[in-house]
């Protein structure tokens, strides 16, 4: 969205309220497509009114004076797993009942939940995250699965949240009589569905009747593409021959199995004229396939994680069972000639989103990393590994160093690939722009000359995880205010809003993933 077009300065003065709440004043005012220098915007009832310079205040309005400093609209994260039961990995599946909003003690979780997910992410400049709802092989309907999360939730939040429901058991209520409602009735508008992992895998035949099913009403379908089978099989392989170390899970998983998947994924796509976005793609060959299908014509997203543009699978060569913490799927990649494909993906629109995949279990906890070595022989083994790395507090810090201060993207594209692009994609309508009618989520930087660059360590972060996969990382920015609804949530380091600030966001259909008409009409509902 253009800011240029918002109002004319001249004219803007006579038409500002006088009564605004907040101003933040003198800031560079960054949005997918401009830069406004020593702007001001006018905030009023968490909402932005007005985007201008030199605006009037009243004696109660409180003033931040962002001189020197980019201001962008708040990170938007749309893959994140948060107070999620399920890993989907061989034994690893559990399943619990939410009576109180509160997982229950016995399970002994070793992630994240709303609370400590949500926190983490305010304090790295993310205002909104989505994150998943999870349906059961049991589960016959997804209507439970929404009350429970919402559950899980509610009054938790530290910054706005959604969710995506993860379709495992796609039956006749879930396609006929649940799907339809999502949108309607819950304000979601996304599912997501598995090629890979056992417990939560679906077939051809099963993905084809999602997709004609969500492309009926709307619905975006994310796709987590790896070839369960061929991995299953490589996997077996590997232990015949005692390869189970940490390390040889980037063996099991090598780019051909995402590359084949994510090729077979936007095959059935086609076919069944369904908008797809291909989640967390992490190798040449994959991007490869993306590229050419948009070239094509096709409504075919791609999203990448931090972890992709930034980790070898080096990582998960640490002696001992170190290497555990980079466990993640798609695994780290062998070569930078995969990392220098995904940037390359990121700069010329192959990928629409960058989210942080925040899918983190502790490494010293029994049902966390530690889970694939306790009770599996002197090495461990890696399938009992639970997959995903923490990342939520880092997403948009790493980019901004690594990405908009090194030159590889500008701020621009910066704002479109973590906040924007996301939350049109989604169906965030007043979210993702500093523009009058939005949301007052804003991000406030340091002025550059004014910030010490450090190394990264954990203690330093905001989640419950006892390690970050960037500890020694050196960062040259980080938030310095981030602002929800126009609420200061974090400041200068510390949190500074309370928890349960945070609110269950409505969505609208994509306004990017519309559907290509479809050749075989007469056959497709």
């Amino acid at each position: 969205m253009s800011l240029l077009f918002l109002v004319h300065w001249a004219e803007l003065w006579f038409r500002v309220p006088m009564d605004l709440d907040l101003v933040i004043r003198n800031g560079t005012v960054v949005s997918a497509s401009d830069i406004l220098h020593e702007c001001d915007i006018g905030i009023k009832d968490g909402t932005i009114v007005v985007v201008g310079k030199n605006l009037p205040a009243r004696a109660g309005t409180e003033e931040v004076n962002a001189g020197g400093a980019l201001v962008t609209p708040g990170g938007v994260d749309s893959h994140c797993h948060l107070s999620q039961f399920y890993d989907p990995g061989p034994g690893q599946e559990q399943k619990t009942q939410v009576t109180d909003g509160n997982i229950p003690a016995e399970f002994n979780f070793a992630g994240d939940d709303y609370e400590s997910g949500s926190r983490s992410a305010i304090a790295g400049g993310t205002t909104t995250i989505m994150s998943f709802a999870v349906q059961y092989r049991d589960d016959e309907s997804l209507k439970p699965v929404i009350e429970e999360y919402h559950k899980l939730a509610q009054g938790k939040a530290y910054c706005d949240y959604s969710f995506h429901l993860i379709v495992t058991n796609p039956t006749p209520t879930v396609l006929k009589d649940d799907l339809p409602q999502l949108i309607t009735h819950y304000g979601l508008s996304s599912i997501k569905i598995f090629m890979t992992y056992e417990s939560a895998k679906l077939s051809d035949y099963q993905i084809l009747g999602v997709l004609n099913a969500a492309r009926s009403i709307g619905i975006t379908t994310m796709v987590h593409a790896e070839n369960g089978d061929v991995v299953e099989y490589l996997t077996e392989q590997l232990e015949a021959n005692n390869m189970v170390q940490p390390h040889h899970h980037g063996t099991s998983r090598p780019p051909l199995v995402e590359a084949e998947a994510t090729n077979r994924a936007v095959a059935l796509a086609e076919l069944m004229s369904a908008p797809v976005l291909l989640v967390h793609v992490s190798s040449a060959l994959a991007t490869k396939v993306i590229r050419k299908a948009q070239t094509r014509g096709l409504f075919v997203h791609g999203e990448t994680c931090p972890h992709y543009l930034f980790l070898l699978a080096e990582k998960m060569n640490q002696t001992g069972f170190g290497g555990a913490k980079f466990v993640c799927s798609p695994p780290l990649r062998e070569t930078s000639a995969d990392l220098d494909a995904i940037w390359q993906g990121v700069q010329n629109g192959t990928f629409t989103t960058i989210s942080s995949d925040h899918a983190a279990t502790r490494y010293d906890h029994p049902n966390g990393k530690m889970k694939g070595f306790c009770n599996h022989g002197p090495h461990g083994k890696f399938k009992y590994i639970p997959n995903g790395l923490p990342g939520l507090e880092t997403r948009l810090p790493l980019l901004f160093t690594g990405g908009v201060l090194s030159g590889r993207i500008s701020p621009q594209k910066f704002v479109e690939l973590t906040s924007s692009n996301p939350a049109k994609l989604y169906g965030l309508t007043r979210k993702g722009a500093i523009a009058p009618g939005m949301d007052a989520d804003i991000t406030i930087w340091y002025p550059q000359d004014q910030f010490e660059p450090f190394r990264l360590s954990n203690d330093m972060l905001h989640h419950a995880i006892d390690y970050t996969p960037y500890e020694g990382f050196e960062f040259r920015n980080w938030p310095r205010y981030t602002f929800l609804r126009g609420q200061l949530m974090f400041a200068e380091g510390k949190l500074v809003g309370p928890r349960g600030a945070g609110a269950f966001v409505r969505r609208t259909p994509s306004v990017l993933a519309a559907c290509k008409p479809a050749t075989q009409t007469q056959w497709l509902n």
